[in-house]
């Protein structure tokens, strides 16, 4: 059984900055790319920021600038440092990641429950 669990996430004012951690953990071969997804209440879930396994990243113009992806391959770990945040970015934020469980399997998609990002003053 495969889980990713994210962490990280909280109320801060406007300007300030979170780092959001997501950790997968289990029956993990191989991690290909990793994801952060974002959804506000009544709006359709938005791509945040990819990271390949060989660490080419790829954002959305809303937070391109601001904040910035990164994975720890040993630890099956990807981060969101996000920073200059404004009130527009508060949404729960979800981990994804497409990953195999053991050499020759089939690569699969999982992701978290998410962690609520909230911004304001």
């Amino acid at each position: 059984q495969v889980q990713l669990v994210e962490s990280g996430g909280g109320l801060v004012q406007p300007g300030g900055s979170l780092r959001l951690s997501c950790a997968a953990s289990g029956s993990i071969f191989k991690i290909n790319t990793m994801r952060w997804y974002r959804q506000a209440p009544g709006k359709q879930r938005e791509l945040v920021a990819t990271i390949t396994d060989g660490g080419n990243t790829n954002y959305a113009d809303s937070v391109k600038g601001r904040f910035t992806i990164s994975r720890d391959n040993a630890k099956n770990t990807v981060y969101l440092q996000m920073n200059s945040l404004k009130p527009e970015d508060t949404a729960v934020y979800y981990c994804n990641a497409d990953l195999a469980r053991a050499s020759g399997s089939y690569v699969l998609n999982y992701r978290g429950q998410g962690t609520q990002v909230t911004v304001s003053s």
